[in-house]
């Protein structure tokens, strides 16, 4: 059990990295926009395959308050989301939860990067922290639940 205050963008992001390498089973993803998160990254990639893979229901889930970064800077990983849809799924939240200001990452039901506020860096990573996370895997799991826009590669129509 491990516990360790983030302040700095840097170390943010490789706090995120660390997190996916240990990610067995589920990865759990709450943002604004993806834009402090270099998710495009071969290495970050090569994490969210590997648990795409393994093919479980619902082994990525990425709900974001402004999914147009997404569309335009990662498309690495909307390929990700496309060629695993049975298994991985984004989605922008409703407008109703637009006010709500932090971030978080989940993994695996015991391991989170909770940063506080969108706009800083100051975060808290929580390994082997099970008991800990139980309140932050409820607060995701309501925000997935309050559905919003599912996210896609490519635009529906004619």
């Amino acid at each position: 059990m491990a516990r360790e205050l983030i302040t700095s963008w840097i170390d943010y992001q490789a706090a995120a990295e660390r997190l996916l390498a240990m990610a067995c089973r589920k990865i759990s993803i709450y943002d604004e926009d993806l834009s402090g998160l270099k998710l495009d990254s071969p290495a970050c990639l090569g994490h969210l395959q590997r648990i795409l893979k393994d093919g479980s229901a619902e082994a990525l889930r990425i709900a974001l308050r402004n999914s147009s970064q997404l569309h335009q800077r990662h498309p690495a990983l909307l390929n990700l989301l496309t060629v695993f849809g049975h298994c991985a799924a984004a989605q922008q939240t409703p407008e109703q939860l637009a006010h709500l200001r932090d971030c978080m990452i989940i993994v695996d039901g015991k391991h989170a990067l909770i940063r506080f506020d969108r706009d800083q860096a100051r975060s808290k990573l929580l390994i082997d922290e099970a008991d800990e996370l139980r309140p932050y895997i409820a607060r995701f799991d309501e925000i997935w639940s309050a559905g919003g826009e599912p996210v896609r590669a490519t635009a529906l129509g004619l």
